[in-house]
């Protein structure tokens, strides 16, 4: 199993995402809408952020990143994936339109932060290992950064997926 299944299946508590598109979660987690269900529909708080696809943020990513409106694309595409958990009790699923420096993975006491790097995607980009500690701060500062965005965020509602 991956190690981004196997933090999922182990949260208790917490799981916060934010990040652009974030698509290589639902590439790698095909259930990963029905899993954030079945954690929700056990208490587990779930709030995941993705970039805002019409944002001025999200166009100077993929211009940055020499892709322009792909990372507008990856974001639909993501929450295509993750339509059975838009509107579900629990499941928070919000756009943000931030300039994003990091993203930012939380399964209750552990994180994963990936350090973008101007001009190359997320991909390519090393992620950071962050353990909650007792008098650790390194975590806090980044939940806090996560808390912020979530604060300015928009909720996503109704459905996404467009049939032509």
């Amino acid at each position: 199993m991956n190690l981004w299944a196997s933090l999922l299946d182990q949260a208790k508590d917490c799981v916060d995402v934010l990040v652009y598109a974030g698509l290589f979660l639902t590439d790698g987690t095909p259930d990963l809408a029905k899993r954030l269900i079945h954690k929700a529909e056990n208490g587990v708080r779930v709030r995941v952020l993705l970039g805002d696809p019409d944002s001025e943020a999200v166009a100077a990513r993929g211009a940055e990143e020499g892709v322009f409106g792909g990372v507008s694309a990856r974001i639909k595409l993501s929450l295509t994936h993750l339509q059975d958990a838009i509107g579900a009790p629990g499941v928070h699923i919000h756009l943000h339109s931030t300039t994003l420096y990091s993203s930012i993975y939380r399964f209750d006491d552990v994180l994963l932060a990936n350090t973008h790097v101007f001009g190359a995607p997320a991909a390519q980009s090393p992620v950071v290992h962050v353990q909650r500690i007792p008098g650790g701060r390194l975590f806090d500062h980044y939940m806090s950064s996560f808390d912020r965005v979530y604060s300015g965020s928009v909720p996503v509602e109704g459905s996404v997926v467009h049939r032509g």
